[in-house]
Parts: structure tokens; C-alpha cells; sequence
């Protein structure tokens, strides 16, 4: 999927791809935790937070976290670039079971497929707060 939203983004200049369902696109990129490379995927943030976001790591539902989930989870410090925009520097912080518990019904509120992700699985789908370093 994420091959597809680059290709978009390449196809349009930048015209098309930024924003899904009503949603900003962010640009995260992690440092692999095995390889240590830089690994960047596009994402929805179906919440801000201040300067930063909140984004899912729900992969569709899968009884599987993304890999970029388990990449920041090794090493919190990632870059986040918007509109395809400079990369600002952030850190990746997973919200805690009280943030989830307020956080999770705002975003399945106005964004239904996230609840239809969570139901497809029986892990709890993580939660992250992205916000700039400072």
C-alpha cells in the first residue's frame, strides 16, 4: 500500500497524496532496529497533538505490529516531514491505557475504519504521539 501512496505522490508532483479521508498524510522515518538504516513509510494522523500528531499502528487489523511500530519502539527519536516538507525531527512517545482510553474513541468517532481494524484482531492497536524535539 505504502508502495502505491508513493507512487501517487511521484505521479502528481505533490499534487495528490497529502491528505486521506479527510486525514494529513505524514512522512515517518525510523531507523530500522535490526539493520539500523533509515526506514520511511507514509501514514495517516487522524489527531493532532499541539505541533505534533497521533498516528495508529493498526497494519490493516493484522495480528501484527507494523514494523515501524517496533522500530521506534526500539529508538523513539524518528523524523517526521508533512506535505512533503523538510524532515523535522520528533519523538515517538506510545500513549499509556488512561491517553488510549480518552484518545481511541475520538479517532474511531470520526474515523470508522479503525474500529473495523481493532475488531479484526486481538492485539490492543497501539497508539503513538508523535511531537518535535526540542
Amino acid at each position: 500500500m505504502n508502495s502505491a501512496h508513493r507512487l501517487l505522490v511521484a505521479l502528481t508532483r505533490g499534487r495528490a497524496g497529502h491528505e486521506f479521508g479527510g486525514m494529513p498524510v505524514v512522512e515517518l522515518t525510523t531507523i530500522g532496529r535490526r539493520t539500523g538504516k533509515p526506514r520511511t513509510v507514509l501514514l495517516t494522523a487522524p489527531l493532532r497533538d499541539g505541533d505534533g500528531f497521533v498516528v495508529v499502528a493498526s497494519r490493516g487489523g493484522d495480528d501484527q505490529h507494523p514494523a515501524w511500530f517496533l522500530n521506534l519502539r526500539e529508538r523513539p527519536e524518528v523524523e517526521v516531514a508533512v506535505k512533503g516538507g523538510e524532515r523535522q525531527p520528533m519523538t515517538a512517545r506510545i500513549v499509556t491505557a488512561e491517553e488510549r482510553a480518552t484518545l481511541w474513541p475520538r479517532i474511531t468517532g470520526r474515523y470508522r475504519n479503525y474500529a473495523g481494524y481493532q475488531e479484526r484482531t486481538t492485539r490492543e492497536i497501539p497508539l503513538v504521539v508523535l511531537v518535535p524535539r526540542s
